[in-house]
């Protein structure tokens, strides 16, 4: 398990718990939002960083946080942070594996996303048969910050993680 240091080791087992609400599969330590976690006199004090500016996921991601942390018997105060922004840097080997799992090509690196993107080069691998003749169909996949790819071998559409730095 990779660890964030800001990150208070007795609320890593709790937090692990919190599913991102648009990729289930991942917790919101893969996904890399929570960027501080510590613990004060019983209170956990969170702070969770927005995947892009107006993710509407984030008041569910605060809610869950603070949900979880009740059960385990913490009072809890979550912030939102902007600063540094998030990067898809921030998402965990064990996140990009779960993605690729869970059907959703984990971004490439910045100057890779933007050939991919762009229609210039076939590096999206389809996470059905793991082919590289995959095409961009949009812009724009389930959600503002996935595209639409399908794979000319085996036909299947699937989503792609835009990378954002």
């Amino acid at each position: 398990m990779e660890q964030n240091s800001s990150i208070d080791t007795t609320l890593y087992p709790i937090l692990e718990q919190v599913s991102d609400p648009e990729i289930p599969v991942l917790s919101i330590l893969d996904m890399g939002v929570v960027r501080k976690a510590i613990i004060e006199n019983n209170t956990a004090f969170i702070e969770i960083t927005p995947t892009y500016s107006g993710c509407p996921a984030m008041d569910v991601i605060a809610d869950d946080i603070t949900a979880a942390l009740k059960h385990a018997g913490f009072k809890s105060k979550v912030k939102l942070i902007l600063a540094p922004a998030w990067t898809t840097d921030w998402i965990t080997a064990r996140g990009r594996k779960a993605l690729e799992d869970y059907g959703i090509a984990a971004p490439l690196d910045a100057e890779a996303d933007k050939a991919v993107l762009l229609g210039n080069k076939q590096l999206v691998k389809c996470t059905n048969c793991g082919s590289n003749n995959t095409h961009l169909v949009s812009q724009f996949g389930s959600t503002a910050c996935k595209a639409l790819f399908k794979c000319n071998d085996c036909q299947e559409p699937f989503d792609y993680f835009k990378c954002l730095k």
